[in-house]
């Protein structure tokens, strides 16, 4: 079985990210084959695994796919597209914060659990001394199931302070596995949902991920890393397959006959957000999936009759996006002859009339605008009506994850329902002919029927085409 380890925190901001992503990057360096993952819905994090680790970083997330997936799911990950020789997995927010008001779920701690691996704390030791002793105590007795098996200190201000809470530490019995000094230098920049996604940043994401590598190849123990992650047993049971996943949809009312049809998915700087599994099931339902830039393709990719719009940044782009009229209104054209769209949050906002007064596809009647309010949070919706991903009465598990806001928020048809967290139900998003567009984020592991109903309606629009044509 890979080896594996977790890296955690007792918080958010103590350098999980930099940590996880340097780690990634030593081992690769040192020829290793290593796999990244990040514990929660997060987007923005597996990108930076990803350019250390040369291969997708993908997400563990509880509550997207089922606590049941997530063996499944690591065993896929771990194995494509050649078997790895380390996982290593960053956790979400500190090690016991999960769903809210849902306890351990969907926490690092849950994750680690069920995965049975072993942690590696990360701790900002910034103006702390003795106390550090204390706080790692607190955490790694916290809960007798997860094995807190190392300490990395971070943003150690000195040798005498990297003394005293190695000392402290050492009465613990908890190895101390690195001490990292303040970089600032090596950074990541922020924004207004986090970090600045790596695609967005080229070279200097690259420069800073090579850098981090560096940083944690000298500060931390990698022999004892790895000899703590390879301690982590074997796992049980058989890898996820995208396959299987398709043929196992029950009561499936597709049959996949026919060419493949070409279904595009937005990508470049604008749209980066997406989980790895959604193309591997629109490939597995028969499709070949295609990128294309909305920013910079003037057209969709040639026979297309599908389209995934993501998530990301449109409203950072959005001048780029509202300038490139002709793929603007070749998406516009292709709603209207019933190409199948499926769009999440950035996607949603890109089909608008206009995103802060730019612009966009104009395929529904809605406008978008920055806001100084964040939505965030787990949301288990419930579909309004039959669309091209789901059929009406379907309960999914998604998650929000944004500063715009729609208006209106919900078309004449909403594609889902939930209930807030003051009890009152939420009508959003829209579904029009062939079109599904909402600010709810799925995992389509947990709903392979998604990717069979937008290929076989993908596949459908190419035939009634070809007869067109004949």
């Amino acid at each position: 079985m890979t080896a594996r380890i977790v890296v955690a925190a007792p918080a958010s901001g103590h350098g999980k990210t930099s940590v996880a992503t340097g780690l990634l990057a030593a081992f690769a360096a040192r020829g290793l084959v290593v796999s990244p993952h990040k514990v929660g819905p997060d987007y923005i994090d597996p990108g930076y695994h990803a350019l250390a680790a040369g291969r997708p970083g993908r997400t563990l997330d509880p509550w997207l796919v089922g606590e049941e997936r997530l063996v499944p799911l690591f065993k896929h990950a771990v194995a494509k597209p050649v078997p790895a020789d380390l996982a290593v997995i960053e956790g979400v927010m500190g090690l016991y914060d999960g769903a809210a008001g849902r306890g351990e779920f969907a926490s690092t701690a849950h994750v680690a659990r069920v995965l049975d691996a072993p942690v590696l704390l990360v701790v900002d030791s910034t103006a702390m001394g003795r106390s550090v002793a204390a706080l790692v105590k607190g955490f790694a007795g916290f809960d007798p199931r997860i094995r807190v098996g190392g300490v990395i200190l971070n943003r150690v201000g000195s040798d005498r302070h990297e003394m005293i809470l190695r000392q402290a530490l050492g009465e613990l019995g908890i190895p101390v596995l690195g001490a990292i000094r303040r970089h600032d230098a090596l950074a990541t920049p922020s924004r207004h949902l986090g970090l600045v996604p790596a695609a967005e940043r080229s070279g200097e994401a690259v420069d800073v991920v090579r850098g981090l590598g560096a940083v944690v190849a000298d500060a931390v123990d990698l022999d004892a890393v790895l000899a703590l992650a390879r301690s982590a047993p074997s796992l049980p049971g058989g890898a996820w397959n995208p396959d299987d996943e398709i043929a196992g949809v029950v009561g499936s009312r597709f049959e996949r006959v026919g060419p493949r049809p070409v279904i595009a998915m937005a990508g470049g700087a604008a749209f980066t957000f997406s989980y790895a599994e959604t193309a591997e099931l629109l490939t597995a339902a028969g499709a070949d999936v295609v990128t294309v830039d909305p920013r910079i393709d003037e057209a969709l990719p040639q026979d297309t009759t599908g389209l995934v719009i993501g998530g990301g940044f449109p409203e950072i782009y959005a001048e780029e996006l509202s300038a490139n009229e002709p793929l603007r209104n070749a998406v516009s054209v292709q709603a209207a002859a019933g190409t199948a769209i499926v769009a999440e949050c950035a996607g949603l906002l890109y089909l608008a009339r206009s995103l802060d007064d730019r612009q966009m596809c104009g395929v529904l009647a809605t406008d978008a605008r920055m806001t100084g309010r964040l939505t965030l949070g787990y949301r288990e919706a419930t579909a309004m009506s039959d669309s091209v991903i789901t059929t009406t009465g379907t309960t999914v598990r998604g998650h929000e994850f944004h500063r715009t806001a729609c208006t209106p928020g919900a078309g004449i048809t909403p594609a889902w329902e939930w209930s807030a967290a003051d009890g009152t139900r939420h009508r959003e998003g829209f579904v029009q002919g062939t079109v599904h567009a909402s600010y709810l984020h799925l995992h389509w592991a947990s709903t392979p029927g998604a990717a069979l109903g937008l290929v076989e309606a993908a596949r459908g629009t190419a035939a009634a085409r070809r007869e067109v044509k004949a």
